[in-house]
């Protein structure tokens, strides 16, 4: 684990942990709701996070946990080396 991380590679997991939290968000939401409509419980789960505060608290968890995961990911995987280009006057030694 390296001490300073590159700026870009951290936003990256950043916006990625986001992108990643509500899409897993919207797929919990869905299962959810089909398992409410074929069981005929009443799981309090929808997409509408402005009126339900169990829906808020999911999407919320979701997201940190999957920033969380991106951020560690990205302090524990060191950064790819990029390979010296080479042309052709460093390939022939005469």
């Amino acid at each position: 684990m390296t001490t300073t991380q590159d700026p870009l590679r951290l936003a990256a997991a950043v916006i990625l942990g986001i992108v990643t939290g509500s899409i897993l968000f919207f797929i919990v939401a869905l299962l959810i709701g089909t398992f409410n409509d074929i069981a005929r419980t009443n799981i309090s789960i929808t997409t509408n996070v402005a009126e339900n505060i169990f829906s808020l608290v999911l999407l919320v968890v979701l997201i940190v946990v999957c920033v969380a995961g991106f951020w560690w990911k990205v302090t524990t995987t060191p950064p790819s080396e990029q390979k010296p280009e080479t042309g052709p006057e460093t390939e022939q030694e005469d």
